[in-house]
């Protein structure tokens, strides 16, 4: 099955990332891989590959975003754009792919992300 336009990945933000990892580890038995002081991603025993990532947010602006996979990045962004979405950061690079934000007509904010 492709995992082309299907929910991938999500990030939940955490006033307090420390407490938030010990919860999730405690709580649910998620392993933690840190990228920084700033952010943890997060995984299951005997999983593959991760399956999302906490992000410090001291301010706790940011609500928890899904984050869609896509087998070509700048055609998913078009299909955005031509559908309605307005694009909140536009594509850019970080370890292991590249994504971009987008908002849909509600306002709620996703993002798609490429290892390609």
């Amino acid at each position: 099955m492709s995992s082309h336009h299907r929910i991938d990945y999500f990030e939940l933000p955490a006033k307090d990332l420390a407490a938030s990892k010990d919860f999730y580890s405690k709580a649910f038995d998620w392993i933690f891989s840190d990228y920084g002081p700033g952010y943890s991603g997060f995984g299951y025993p005997g999983a593959e590959r991760e399956a999302g990532g906490i992000s410090a947010d001291t301010d706790h602006t940011h609500e928890t975003l899904a984050i869609l996979y896509s087998d070509n990045l700048e055609e998913t962004e078009k299909k955005v754009r031509s559908a309605g979405g307005k694009i909140v950061k536009p594509i850019f690079s970080f370890p292991g792919g590249r994504r971009f934000h987008f908002t849909d007509p509600s306002g709620n904010e996703l993002a798609v992300w490429s290892d390609k």
